[in-house]
């Protein structure tokens, strides 16, 4: 059912949905919200400051001084002080809303909700909602859901679609199609009652079942999808058996550095896959700089020197030129006699016809680049290795399409997400997974430190004289806009606010992941090319191009983030024989925002902090705004949600033991539902 079949949805609003990938009333109800708005009962100014800085709180208080009035440029602002039961001061601010100034009369007693701020080194309640008493009441425990939004769409309009689709038509339901055995031993709610809640619940029990289903459906169906991927790769032929090539030992002994043990036992298995008697499906899961790329290297020289072809696809164009620069010149150096050929979307189209014949004709041996390696017009000659760099930036289905290729050749993936092996199995459950966890000995450790907003001014004459240095450094900021529920820095502004505070001699730019992707594309080549000193920046770094000069990572807002994420970060600098810094800027006060972040200062190891993520988050993090990053699934989440993820891989397990194909009468509509998902979502989770 078409969405413009909604009342009060016309063609500009269906436009606007359509950026959300919203068509349909069933597209519209799979929107889930990104977060809610929480009622939470009204706490004493001393708690708010202690406990809830930087959050939306509610104060009951009266008002306890005339209101002041006065103009900037931009914006007329009011301001008062309000005071509590227990005789606490706070001040209160609202932009232009000149009209509140007659309900602002002192002694008037409300309920005062709004963003608690530190300004100047004192809090204020910054555009706060005036409740009374008695309709505060009916509010309080209700969860109002915001939802993703694109400019000019409000949360009011997609709020109340969401609610009449619910309510007014069927299409909307959906037939049960999880055992009824496994809904009764996980004790999960019926979906459609799970649908309606998670847009709309009573109450935070309402939100966590429903969430609780929501999750684990959908895992459910990712474990069934890859295990049925996983089981049709066992039963397929190796019919590229590749053996060890003495040139390629000749090579690894020529190396200016010895691979560690980790990457060794990795070569090891990638060695004992490619020349026995099955496809190999292998995972090298390491820390950023663990020296993955050196692995892929290798098994592509001995894909090559077998008389095949190998290809690597990347997540972006600077990254695949990167790549290919650096295994050009180590063939040079040592030399070794294959021709690798780059392939790229930004080519022209007589560059790309000539790499496409040079691959057609064989006269390529290794295919570096990015999405344009799978398009069809490259057709390969005997491709036997695919490589995919930075998993997590491709979906599964891309993968497939890249390994459709060729005629069932070897697929390697490597990635630095730092997943505990334990949920690793389950998420990478068509791989078998190889995991580098030492770093080269010639790398400097990072040096970290965790510090308030207070450090900023002393950060930046670090940063400076680190350039001075001849050296560069990052800055990230949390999101691109500024939100009136999160008091994040704006990345644009923030980079205009640090060119004022460094010398004028230093170059600074911005990125962000509303750019064109060409225009993010010449900013990293700029960087990469130290053309610019300080680069200002959304996560969109996260996975970014490799800049051994770079020894300066601040990131601000850091309490917004998980430490997973926190940690990538962290490995865009130490790349080079420099000694790098990470500078953590927590937004919070809080002992608990303390705590987390100092994980970051006690190890360097992804994989620890990975654990000490999965400990210490839960289902509590998603009320309120949503840290940076976190989402992965379109509602799960593998740290947050790992219990679910674990019941949901035993419940598929024990689905396939019973009925491997899914073929019996009761489960005929699951199989239905895995072939859908298989097909419309897999590309779409990012991990």
């Amino acid at each position: 059912m078409n969405i413009q079949q909604l009342k009060g949805i016309g063609e500009k609003t269906a436009a606007l949905l359509s950026r959300l990938s919203v068509y349909t009333v069933k597209d519209l109800v799979g929107l889930y919200p990104r977060a809610y708005d929480v009622y939470e009962k009204p706490v004493f100014v001393q708690e708010a400051v202690e406990e809830h800085a930087s959050e939306i709180v509610s104060i009951e208080a009266v008002v306890a001084r005339n209101v002041e009035q006065y103009s900037t440029p931009r914006m007329k602002v009011l301001s008062t002080v309000v005071r509590d039961e227990q005789g606490t001061s706070l001040k209160c601010t609202w932009f232009n809303m000149p009209f509140l100034r007659s309900s602002l009369k002192p002694g008037a007693h409300y309920v005062f909700r709004g963003q608690l701020a530190k300004k100047k080194g004192s809090f204020v309640l910054e555009q706060p909602q005036m409740y009374t008493m008695a309709a505060y009441a009916q509010l309080q425990g209700s969860m109002q859901p915001i939802y993703p939004l694109t400019k000019g769409l409000s949360n009011k309009t997609v709020a109340k679609a969401v609610k009449q689709a619910l309510e007014k038509y069927d299409t909307c339901l959906e037939k049960e199609y999880i055992p009824v055995n496994i809904r009764s031993a996980y004790q999960l709610a019926e979906h459609n009652f799970a649908v309606q809640r998670i847009h709309f619940p009573q109450s935070q029990e309402d939100y966590l079942q429903s969430r609780k289903r929501l999750a684990f459906e959908e895992f459910f169906l990712f474990v069934l999808a890859v295990r049925n991927m996983k089981e049709k790769n066992t039963h397929r032929l190796n019919e590229y058996r590749i053996l060890n090539d003495a040139r390629t030992d000749k090579f690894i002994s020529e190396l200016e550095f010895e691979l560690t043990d980790a990457q060794k036992k990795t070569w090891e298995e990638i060695k004992e896959n490619m020349s026995g008697s099955a496809l190999m499906s292998r995972l090298i899961q390491g820390d950023v700089g663990s020296g993955k790329t050196i692995i892929a290297v290798l098994a592509l020289m001995n894909t090559a020197f077998a008389g095949y072809q190998g290809a690597m696809m990347v997540p972006t164009e600077v990254l695949a030129k990167q790549q290919y620069e650096s295994i050009c010149s180590m063939f040079e150096k040592h030399q070794i006699p294959l021709k690798v050929v780059l392939l790229m979307g930004s080519m022209t189209a007589a560059q790309k016809r000539a790499v496409y014949e040079q691959i057609r004709t064989h006269e390529a041996d290794i295919v570096v680049g990015t999405h344009a390696v799978i398009q069809e017009k490259a057709v390969y000659d005997k491709l036997a290795l695919v490589i995919t760099d930075e998993q997590h930036r491709f979906g599964v289905n891309q993968r497939r399409a890249l390994s459709m290729k060729g005629d069932n050749p070897h697929v390697l993936v490597m990635s630095a997400t730092p997943i505990p092996r334990t949920l690793a199995i389950i998420v990478y459950g068509d791989l078998d997974i190889s995991i580098i966890d030492t770093l080269p000995a010639e790398r400097l450790p990072i040096k970290n430190c965790v510090v308030g907003t207070n450090y900023r001014e002393n950060a930046y004459k670090f940063i400076a004289g680190q350039v001075k240095e001849g050296r560069q450094a990052y800055v990230i900021c949390p999101m691109v806009e500024e939100s009136e529920n999160v008091d994040a820095e704006n990345v644009v502004e923030y980079a205009e606010k640090l060119k004022a505070a460094l010398p004028p001699q230093i170059r600074v730019e911005y990125l962000h992941g509303k750019m064109k992707a060409n225009q993010k594309e010449e900013i990293m080549a700029r960087f990469a090319a130290r053309e610019t000193d300080v680069l200002v920046s959304t996560t969109v770094i996260e996975v970014g191009v490799n800049v051994p000069n770079a020894t300066v990572m601040m990131v601000e807002n850091a309490d917004r983030f998980g430490l997973a994420q926190l940690h990538q970060l962290r490995g865009r600098v130490g790349r080079g024989k420099y000694q790098s810094y990470c500078i953590f800027v927590s937004g919070s006060d809080t002992a608990k925002a303390k705590d987390r972040l100092g994980i970051l200062n006690q190890t360097n190891d992804g994989f620890k902090i990975a654990e000490e993520d999965l400990k210490q988050r839960g289902p509590g993090d998603f009320f309120g705004v949503r840290q940076s990053g976190d989402l992965r699934f379109k509602i799960g989440d593998i740290f947050s949600d790992s219990k679910v993820l674990k019941e949901a891989a035993d419940a598929a397990g024990a689905v396939l033991a019973k009925d491997e194909l899914l073929s019996s009468e009761e489960n005929v509509y699951l199989k239905t539902k895995v072939e859908e998902y298989t097909k419309e979502c897999l590309e779409n989770i990012n991990l």
